[in-house]
């Protein structure tokens, strides 16, 4: 029984010392993939029971474990959507099935409809902010979405804030009433006129024409009207009444908005919104009627043209104009024990017993860490060390066997001495 079992506890050596070659060898191929943890073997040893006064060889088995919660190394590149963290925490993912997994490989593209989409083919999952109220569930992936510019579209924002500064002739003449500019007459007055470029709610251009006219002395009438409404010569009259009228005065010493006038002007865009234009600056001064500032915000449609992702997750939608909107939330996520959870193919892991359950958490806040962009996270495989195990391996190997071999030559004498 002795020599049999030599035999067998050799055998098994050999089988441990393959398993530890195969996780050098998985170590060795993924030097270089993007968040992959290194893998290790470790043995436990199995002990025949025998009588007290005979010893009865054993055997060796083998555990796998992933070094799972090791940080890499980072390296930067040029892309915003190449996703790093820097901490505990991982990404969560999403096969093609839709079955999420967690993972620390941020390599994410857009794919052909504008979903962040790793090197393995895994699509980069977050909690929409496009509707508001953000709800989350820290132990479980409901409510999360597939991250990307497809549902974002084009984005046309009308004008709201805007301002309209000039400096007011002085020495202008009292216009008579019946000739202001609010009174839409053909023989409408002016000191000045200034058209302004707005944008409605479908991002049409809305040229707004600003009036105005001396009513008297420090006081002045300011009218505004819808441009595509002015008659074949471009202005008075135009077809449909003035959108806005409001009355300014001035301070005759100083030549500034008197504390009792209006310091903005609000008028409603036709099919847009309610846009209010600051006139602090504006003045009554010596000289001639001279715009100083005139603008509106808003665009017309524009498509997305980048994403950015902030340290606390955040991905930012930058359109074309210019324009910004926070789109989505990245969280991340951990569990009790990342060392035990489970390894799939493509980089990504999932939950099991071992490992605890999933927990959700915001980037930036305690020990899941930060999201970097423009960064990956490198393997944590130590080259090095998995050419040393190697060897150590190889030799472990060829010791196993010669006792296999040293064992079977002795069950040989055994059998040749009925010769």
């Amino acid at each position: 029984m002795g020599l049999y079992g030599v035999m067998t506890t050799s055998v098994s050596g050999m089988s441990v010392q393959s398993d530890r070659m195969g996780t050098v060898a998985d170590n060795i191929a993924n030097v270089d993939t993007t968040g992959y943890k290194t893998a290790s073997t470790e043995f436990a040893t199995l002990v025949a029971e025998g009588r007290v006064l005979e010893y009865v060889p054993g055997s060796v088995s083998t555990i796998a474990r992933r070094g799972v919660s090791e940080q890499g190394d980072m390296t930067y590149t040029k892309s915003p959507t190449d996703l790093a963290v820097s901490g505990n925490g991982f990404f969560m993912v999403q096969s093609s099935a839709g079955t999420p997994y967690l993972t620390r490989a941020g390599s994410f593209v857009p794919n052909s409809e504008g979903e962040l989409v790793n090197a393995a083919g895994f699509k980069l999952l977050g909690y929409s902010l496009l509707g508001g109220d953000l709800s989350s569930i820290i132990n479980s992936p409901a409510g999360l979405e597939v991250v990307g510019s497809a549902n974002l579209g084009m984005k046309a924002v009308p004008s709201t804030t805007g301002a309209f500064q000039v400096n007011l002739p002085a020495g202008a003449a009292v216009t008579a009433t019946a000739d202001l500019p609010g009174a839409n007459a053909a023989t409408s007055e002016y000191a000045g006129k200034t058209s302004l470029v707005t944008y409605d709610n479908l991002g049409n251009e809305v040229v707004l024409d600003i009036y105005s006219a001396k009513t008297a002395a420090n006081t002045w009438q300011v009218a505004v009207y819808d441009h595509s409404k002015a008659s074949a010569s471009g202005g008075f009259p135009y077809t449909g009444a003035a959108l806005t009228t409001s009355t300014l005065t001035f301070d005759g010493t100083t030549g500034q908005l008197a504390s009792t006038s209006p310091s903005s002007l609000s008028v409603t865009v036709p099919n847009g919104a309610a846009l209010t234009l600051n006139l602090t600056n504006t003045t009554q001064l010596a000289g001639d009627y001279t715009p100083q500032k005139a603008t509106a915000n808003g665009n017309a449609p524009a498509a997305v043209d980048r994403l950015e992702i902030s340290k606390g997750g955040i991905v930012t939608a930058i359109y074309a104009d210019g324009s910004r909107v926070d789109a989505y939330k990245i969280p991340l996520a951990n569990v009790a024990s990342p060392d035990n959870l489970t390894a799939i193919s493509g980089n990504v892991f999932a939950t099991s017993k071992s490992s605890g359950d999933l927990q959700l958490g915001t980037a930036n806040t305690g020990s899941l860490g930060q999201v970097v962009s423009g960064a990956l996270e490198k393997s944590t495989v130590d080259l090095a060390s998995e050419l040393t195990e190697m060897v150590e391996a190889q030799r472990s190997y060829t010791a196993n066997s010669k006792v296999f071999q040293t064992g079977a030559q002795l069950l040989d004498v055994l059998v040749n001495l009925v010769r």
